[in-house]
């Protein structure tokens, strides 16, 4: 009997604390979670909004700077004096000239090509922001082919360089132009982005700003710690589909920066602009203070109700369980009391009504498995008496064959006793004659026929030899047969037990019964030997006895590798016994393998014979099928498997 379990193999308690999760705690902890997720991204987005609009302003202060540099352009090229000596090319004055300009003008350099894109002269502000002046001498510096083919179809070129000194020149290049429009050289204005130009713009928008080149290399800075980090640092987020918002902190104050495209003539560069995110993360981080402790109060919530689930709920039905756990060791019914006027305590009455029940069933229930085990026994000892008949008729018909087999033999080699006898008493008289008195021995010899005997008595040794051969046959293929000390799996030849049993029952078919062999090759098969040997005896027997006359029987065996889809793929063997008896018909055929069902007379059989061989197949995993028509004859096909299937134990051999 199984042991019934002391404990649950789920608690009802856990699962009670899991739905209260996940109806509550999980909902709960995912919308203040998408609710942190999102009030994160709208603050982003709102920055990125504000620092979108500062980028455009920066773009505007780069247009007006333009603006700027190209209204000095248009009074410097009015000036009578600088086009008359660019056309003579006199650097020194152009040089005294352009130095009152660079003093006067928010510029950071001048310089003056002549007509062909030499270098005339360079004034320029230095680090210290002082006026200098260059002047090539050995060495000519010339202006660049591709500015200078630009600048011939258009009045100018704006662009822009960046250099290792932490600022953005900004370019503007001008063609100038003498009196009918005839051009006498060329001028290059630049415009220094530098720390100082930054600061200006980040003390007017309140922001952080950082400007790189198109390959997204930081060139200058409003904060001295964006030069420290390495060179490809901000390289990622200028990669196609790259986001251009993205976080960092400067001193360990979060920032927001936006990175937004710039365009200065045909050179084109970036500039991220940052703005704090410290009061936004404070009060991010007050909501989410908010969020965990509403969490907090729903689990002290759930606490609570579990507390009081189990006490009102869950203890009951403990009661109910331990009652039920030991029910079975109780003699009597077994009742709990009822505490309360809910279901549980509805459920409780209900169990003291159903231990009531089942006591007196149970009760019953003993009577009628007492009176089930004395009818199991006398049915035992019925179907014992049954099967014993049944193979007392199988036995003696075996034994009237096999009697009427022996007989020849042993009556042949009986008969031939006499003569080799007589040959033996002749010969030892002779013998002796030849010893004591040889000159009488040629008048005995033709006496006794010597010669006769000479050519007769191998042929009686040899006539006795094949008797006893025959005898010696038909009691090895017995044994062979019955095998009764083998209750195990062995291994056999299908053709040598269906030889063996036609040679047993070769008594009821010599000159009657011809018998066609059809064998292919197949494999041994794993079995109780004289089980399947009896299921060959029963089906061949029937055949025979259902041949009235002369007839034929026809066997052949077969190898199956797969049989109805199954997975066993070691192996099947079929054999077929057809006979071309006189048939049976549909409703014959379909009771054949009942037990006690028999189409012979009375006292002729059983009907136990097909029933133990159906068992028998059945037991080593096989099938028997069964196929007749009226006047034509009858089929029986057996499908064993080559290994049977895997059983607790060895089953008893079958009678």
């Amino acid at each position: 009997m199984k042991t019934l379990r002391k404990k649950p193999k789920r608690s009802l308690r856990t699962i009670l604390i899991i739905w209260f999760v996940l109806f509550s705690v999980v909902p709960l902890a995912f919308v203040t979670g998408y609710s942190m997720i999102k009030y994160e991204k709208a603050i982003d987005h709102e920055l990125s909004q504000r620092l979108s609009g500062n980028a455009r302003e920066v773009e505007l202060i780069l247009a007006d700077l333009l603006t700027s540099i190209q209204q000095k352009r248009d009074r410097y090229v009015r000036d009578p004096s600088l086009v008359y000596h660019m056309a003579e090319g006199d650097s020194g004055t152009i040089r005294n000239i352009s130095s009152q300009w660079v003093k006067s003008d928010n510029i950071s350099s001048l310089t003056f090509f002549n007509r062909e894109g030499r270098m005339l002269a360079s004034v320029f502000k230095d680090e210290k922001e002082n006026v200098r002046s260059f002047v090539p001498v050995q060495d000519a510096v010339f202006l660049s082919a591709k500015y200078m083919a630009q600048v011939k179809d258009q009045r100018e070129i704006s662009l822009a360089e960046f250099g290792d000194k932490q600022k953005v020149n900004l370019i503007l290049i001008s063609k100038i132009t003498g009196a009918g429009g005839r051009v006498v050289g060329y001028m290059e204005q630049v415009m220094d982005l530098n720390k100082l130009f930054v600061g200006k713009i980040k003390s007017r928008l309140k922001l952080e700003l950082i400007f790189f080149s198109d390959n997204g290399q930081a060139v200058v800075a409003s904060h001295p710690d964006f030069y420290l980090y390495k060179k490809d640092f901000f390289r990622p987020y200028f990669r196609p589909g790259a986001e251009p918002f993205f976080d960092l902190n400067v001193r360990s104050t979060p920032y927001g920066f936006l990175i937004y495209p710039l365009n200065w003539g045909i050179t084109k560069f970036y500039v991220a602009l940052g703005a704090s995110k410290s009061e936004a993360k404070a009060v991010l981080k007050n909501v989410n203070y908010a969020f965990i402790s509403v969490v907090g109060a729903v689990i002290v919530l759930l606490v609570l109700t579990i507390l009081v689930t189990s006490s009102w709920v869950l203890k009951p039905l403990y009661e109910l369980v331990e009652a039920l756990q030991s029910f079975e060791s109780q003699e009597q019914a077994v009742t709990i009391p009822v505490k309360n006027d809910t279901e549980i305590g509805l459920l409780t009455e209900s169990f003291n009504e159903m231990s009531k029940k089942i006591w007196v069933a149970r009760s019953d229930l003993r009577k009628k498995i007492t009176e089930l085990e004395a009818a199991n026994k006398e049915l035992k000892d019925t179907q014992t008496k049954l099967v014993h008949s049944a193979k007392m008729v199988s036995l003696g018909q075996l034994v009237a064959g096999v009697a009427h087999e022996l007989n020849n033999p042993i009556g042949f080699i009986y008969s031939n006793m006499t003569h080799l006898k007589e040959y033996s008493e002749r010969l030892i008289e002779l013998a002796e004659v030849a010893e004591k008195d040889p000159p009488k021995l040629p008048a005995l010899k033709e006496e006794y026929e010597f010669d006769y005997i000479v050519k007769d008595l191998p042929k009686l040794v040899a006539s006795c030899q094949d008797g006893a051969r025959r005898t010696r046959d038909i009691v090895l293929g017995l044994r062979n047969f019955s095998r009764l000390e083998e209750a195990k799996l062995q291994e056999i030849d299908v053709h040598q037990s269906l030889d063996t049993t036609l040679n047993l029952l070769q008594g009821e078919i010599k000159n009657r019964i011809e018998i066609h062999r059809q064998y292919e090759p197949t494999p041994l098969i794993h079995c109780y030997a004289s089980q399947v040997n009896q299921v060959f005896m029963n089906i061949l027997s029937n055949a025979v006895q259902a041949i009235e006359g002369s007839g034929h029987i026809w066997i052949s065996t077969s190898a199956l590798k797969d049989y109805k889809g199954s997975k066993d793929k070691r192996g099947w063997v079929q054999v077929s016994i057809q006979d071309s008896g006189k048939g049976m018909s549909a409703d014959v055929l379909e009771k054949i393998f009942d037990p006690f069902f028999t189409t012979k007379g009375v006292g002729q059989g059983t009907g136990l014979g097909l029933s133990i061989s159906y068992g028998i197949v059945q037991n080593h995993g096989g099938e028997i099928q069964a196929r007749s028509e009226v006047g034509v004859g009858t089929e029986f096909i057996v499908i064993i498997p080559v290994y049977p299937p895997i059983q607790e134990k060895n089953p008893q051999p079958m009678s």
